[in-house]
């Protein structure tokens, strides 16, 4: 069951590296920054997609994020994606966390369901849900 928006980032994709052509294979690096449950935060992740014969997208990725007080936070996550108008992209899946931050400590070891969208320029929203 969704639960509590946990947050919102919004960053832009850095770099995207094809790494094969069978099956379509490309590596995507992005930055980001927003609030976790009301924590400014910053970040960095990348995903590895693989484009599948019907057009859909599924990736895995990892990355940080980091509070203003240097406490740490990383999570590695899988998602379903599509391709959009103008080269868009958006995904839905879940990402897995850990961290020994005090601020963020409701999030060690939990998960949560996520959108992330990533607009033809290569600005990026993700919203988080904790999933309860």
């Amino acid at each position: 069951m969704l639960g509590d928006k946990i947050g919102e980032v919004k960053g832009k994709r850095l770099v995207r590296r094809v790494i094969s052509v069978d099956p379509p294979t490309v590596e995507v690096t992005f930055e980001d920054s927003g609030k976790m449950f009301g924590v400014p935060v910053t970040g960095l992740g990348s995903y590895t997609s693989v484009i599948r014969p019907d057009g859909s997208i599924f990736g895995n990725g990892q990355g940080i994020e980091t509070t203003e007080d240097g406490e740490g936070l990383s999570w590695t996550g899988t998602g379903q994606g599509r391709f959009g108008p103008g080269g868009s992209v958006s995904y839905r899946g879940m990402l897995f966390w850990r961290t020994t931050s005090k601020k963020l400590a409701r999030l060690n070891n939990a998960c949560s369901a996520f959108e992330y969208e990533v607009d033809a320029k290569g600005n990026t929203v993700s919203k988080l849900w904790e999933w309860k």
